[in-house]
């Protein structure tokens, strides 16, 4: 079985790091999905290319060819994948106008997995207070790991290559939101967890060590 998967990313550089972790969602989500038999026909929206066309949908709301495409292919998706830079504590605006012409209850029952970049883990938040109540607006069933990645999530600029501590959690949570998308996808209540993956219940911090200053 193929499964539609619409990638939204809202990158406003070019490379960005919003596609960039775009990419690894979906690539991830296709790995997971094919563990099931299954595999992922991936559609990538660019909302940088369509800002322009958006701003006219809102004075005179009539969308451009390439708007309405992209609007009828998040609607049609079987899953979507939702990646966001974070401007001034949230989503960015290209974002949520994108997002503001999607018709009621297009995505309702869809499940969707929420992304976001920033410059600093300080706004690792965000998918919580800002980008999840968005998506409960438009009953969307979104998974329950979001995914944020801030600029040492990448690496050093100069060294061109993850840091081993931030690229490997970073990979994890990008593995783990997969398999709770297709989980949603497969109708089951949770992700099956890695064979490799540690038990977060199995050496437990003593109390006591917690309560040390």
């Amino acid at each position: 079985m193929t499964r539609a998967l619409a990638v939204v990313t809202a990158g406003l550089s070019q490379p960005s790091s919003t596609r960039l972790l775009a990419d690894r969602l979906a690539a991830a989500t296709d790995r997971a999905l094919r563990l099931e038999d299954q595999r992922a026909e991936i559609e990538v929206v660019e909302l940088r290319p369509l800002a322009r066309d958006l701003a006219d949908h809102l004075l005179t709301g009539f969308p451009s060819p390439a708007l309405a495409e992209a609007l009828a292919l998040v609607a049609r998706a079987d899953a979507v994948i939702a990646v966001t830079p974070v401007f001034s504590a949230s989503y960015s605006g290209l974002f949520k106008s994108f997002f503001d012409l999607v018709e009621p209850d297009a995505l309702a029952g869809t499940p969707v997995l929420l992304g976001a970049t920033a410059g600093t883990a300080r706004h690792s938040l965000v998918i919580e207070h800002a980008m999840r109540p968005l998506f409960t607006y438009l009953h969307a069933l979104t998974v329950p790991t979001g995914v944020f990645a801030a600029s040492e999530d990448f690496g050093s600029a100069h060294a061109g290559a993850e840091t081993e501590t931030g690229g490997t959690a970073l990979a994890e949570r990008v593995e783990r939101a997969a398999r709770e998308l297709v989980a949603l996808l497969e109708g089951r209540r949770t992700a099956p967890r890695s064979a490799d993956a540690p038990d977060p219940f199995e050496n437990p911090t003593p109390f006591e060590e917690l309560l040390r200053p």
